[in-house]
């Protein structure tokens, strides 16, 4: 099994995720990981 890691994330130890877009608003989103055992 292999992982991609983006280089333009940056993740929290609690499995979300942050990108700052080049317009300067910012995206949050939950991991692979968190979403399987969220269902």
């Amino acid at each position: 099994m292999s992982s991609e890691i983006p280089s333009d994330l940056f993740y929290t130890g609690t499995h979300e995720w942050v990108r700052q877009e080049d317009d300067g608003t910012i995206t949050i989103g939950i991991t692979d990981h968190a979403q399987s055992a969220l269902g």
